[in-house]
């Protein structure tokens, strides 16, 4: 009987982050088709519409990733327009990040995101359960080879590595007429 509850419990595991999965997956898809971007982007051009002026380190809290896995992302959606860097008023060591007219608007027209329905539900659970399920989940990330690099945001590429269509191959001519 502990047997069958035990994989029972395992397969409700399974099952949940197949869906959490497939959710953040199918939310980036429609964001990358309607808006041209990937859902971290999204996610971190909603984040800076919330807090205004946000430095990268604020940033990385508001979107619970590593500086450097945010910075990536920041990159990119400075690179496309959507936000601009300035060296803050009051301290020069200090780099604001802002939306631009163009990342406004694109929020404008932004469908609903997976990952911002996954942290806000991930924030209304009790410090105690989240402290279980981190330990379990870094065990299982372990245990399936995870790097200890920090980890890109959901579906975005890691850094230098942008998803590009593939190749065409080149056909060989075709041969007709006789053969030899």
């Amino acid at each position: 009987m502990e047997v069958q509850k035990r994989d029972a419990a395992l397969n409700a595991v399974a099952d949940s982050l197949r869906r959490i999965t497939q959710a953040i997956r199918l939310s980036s898809s429609v964001v990358q088709d309607t808006l041209g971007i990937t859902g971290a982007q999204l996610f971190v051009l909603q984040q800076l519409a919330a807090q205004p002026g946000a430095s990268l380190r604020e940033l990385a809290d508001l979107t619970l990733t590593d500086q450097s896995s945010v910075s990536v992302v920041v990159s990119r959606v400075v690179e496309g327009g959507y936000v601009t860097r300035r060296v803050s008023a009051s301290d020069a060591r200090r780099t604001e990040l802002t939306l631009t007219r163009a990342g406004t608007g694109l929020l404008r027209r932004a469908p609903a995101l997976a990952q911002t329905r996954l942290m806000a539900a991930l924030r209304t659970v009790p410090a105690a359960q989240l402290r279980v399920t981190a330990s379990v989940l870094e065990r299982v990330a372990r245990a399936v080879g995870s790097t200890s690099e920090p980890a890109p945001m959901f579906f975005e590429p890691a850094s230098g590595k942008r998803r590009r269509a593939a190749p065409r191959r080149k056909q060989a001519p075709r041969r007709t007429g006789t053969t030899r």
